[in-house]
């Protein structure tokens, strides 16, 4: 356990934030406001760097690995003797106060003395102009050509660095700290699962953004985000529970940023509330232009879900020889936005896939029974490049080809690549018994292929070695960075 964790199972804790944007200002305030109380600091007990700085530096520095604790009257010794055997540096700052007001003290004066509750309470609120983004077409699949051939084209979009692995920069860290990290996205499950101490549960945490659905369609976009987010942490088996947000954007003084942000932002909350999926922090970057230039708006989510037996869990890194493989959700070919529109055939156009929030509950809460059931055990959501995407990091998750079966009745560019929201592909010894469940329970499913062997192949359509396949997947971010 860290000294953070021990004070908090010493019971001396009443309250307890870390220090982010706006550092001991905001920790301060905020505790404070939502306590209903005040609060006096004495800024000359605050430990510092350097000499001689003012109370401004010390109240507005954002210097990181801090936290302020609000330790209960008469614990503060308990405190110390935590901090001190993990030779941390800490010193009691101030109190709490019945003036409902945040008073700061510096060198013998008064240099703060202001009410709380415009601080916390009453933030102000913009409203500035906004102009709703330009709907973009809805791509209908047979009007997205074929690549000239299958195998090339997938093995440029999985060594696209969108899609490549990022091998290179997570193995240079310890991702495994106390071994309690049973699973991790890097190595083939859709969120990380780390222990919890003592117990038979564990937490699985994931983040994401679709940043080219967002430009096209704020509103769309961003209830993908948040979607994505939900369906990544249920495909482990975990149940989620909240989100932070992080809004990165450009200048909201222009409008048409304004209102990529107000849509996204309002693509979020619904998102949030059909899925009982609460937000409970999260910060904003904005005015990130360089020469007017904008970057791709990107409401980014981070999300954290539950599993209360991690026994029971899934990964698509557990594949083995002669399981079959089933695609859960319906598939009709959305291709406006996609991997395969932007990599393979150089465009940015099109509508992103709409998201249907029911469907995405439904099928998601269908997925989670099935892995507490221990009913399937290998799962993969399916989200960027569309079904042959999850197919290949599957199959290279595992070590083991595999061999897709198209359906027909869409192209096989749109069966293939298409990206529609609200699906699993997920794998079982015997099909058999899940497909029946699925049907009983009104969610589509079909087999769509089987494991072996060592190729990723669609049958009568192409072969491509998992060697080749692994080499332009790992290759692309060593060659970038040498």
């Amino acid at each position: 356990m860290c000294s953070s964790d021990l004070l908090m199972a010493s019971g001396a804790v009443a309250a307890i934030q870390d220090m982010g944007a706006a550092g001991l200002t905001s920790s301060s305030v905020e505790m404070a406001g939502k306590g209903g109380v005040g609060i006096e600091l004495d800024l000359d007990a605050v430990p510092q760097r350097e000499e001689g700085m003012s109370a401004y530096e010390m109240m507005l520095s954002e210097s990181q690995e801090r936290m302020l604790a609000i330790l209960k009257p008469g614990r503060e010794a308990d405190g110390q003797r935590i901090f001190e055997k993990w030779g941390l540096d800490a010193a009691t700052i101030g109190q709490t106060t019945d003036t409902g007001r945040i008073v700061l003290k510096h060198q013998g004066l008064v240099v703060c003395d202001l009410p709380l509750a415009p601080l916390s309470d009453d933030a102000p609120l913009y409203d500035r102009p906004w102009v709703a983004p330009a709907p973009q077409p809805t791509l209908v699949a047979t009007d997205v050509p074929p690549p000239a051939d299958y195998a090339a084209a997938v093995r440029q979009l999985m060594g696209s660095p969108d899609m490549a692995s990022k091998r290179w920069i997570w193995e240079q860290y310890d991702r495994h700290v106390m071994a309690d990290t049973m699973e991790d996205s890097a190595t083939g499950a859709d969120a990380g699962i780390v222990r919890v101490h003592g117990t038979k549960k564990a937490l699985a945490v994931t983040s994401d953004c679709t940043p080219r659905y967002v430009q096209n369609d704020p509103y769309e976009g961003g209830k993908q985000a948040v979607a994505e987010a939900w369906r990544n942490l249920t495909a482990v088996g975990a149940t989620p529970i909240a989100i932070t947000d992080n809004l990165n954007f450009g200048n909201p003084e222009r409008p048409e940023i304004m209102g990529q942000i107000v849509r996204a932002i309002e693509g979020m909350a619904l998102a949030c509330r059909e899925l009982d999926f609460p937000v409970v922090s999260g910060n904003v970057s904005l005015y990130n232009e360089t020469n007017g230039q904008a970057i791709p708006p990107t409401p980014t989510i981070g999300a954290v879900g539950l599993i209360a037996d991690y026994d029971r869990h899934a990964d698509f890194s557990s594949l083995k020889p002669g399981d079959v493989l089933v695609l859960l959700g319906e598939t009709r070919g959305e291709l406006g936005a996609s991997m395969y529109l932007r990599e393979i055939l150089g465009r940015e156009d099109g509508a992103p896939p709409a998201v249907d929030l029911a469907r995405e509950r439904r099928t998601g809460d269908f997925v989670r029974d099935m892995i507490e059931g221990e009913q399937i055990a290998v799962v993969h959501d399916l989200s960027d490049g569309g079904l042959i995407a999850a197919a290949a990091e599957m199959a290279l998750a595992s070590g083991v080809g595999i061999t897709l079966e198209l359906q027909g009745v869409l192209p096989p560019q749109a069966e293939l690549f298409g990206e529609d929201q609200a699906r699993y592909l997920v794998a079982a010894a015997d099909a058999d018994p899940l497909l029946a469940v699925a049907k009983a329970a009104g969610i589509p499913a079909r087999r769509v292929g089987v494991a072996g062997g060592a190729d990723l192949a669609v049958a009568d359509l192409f072969e491509l070695p998992l060697e080749q396949l692994k080499d332009a997947y790992e290759g692309w971010m060593p060659a970038y960075m040498g």
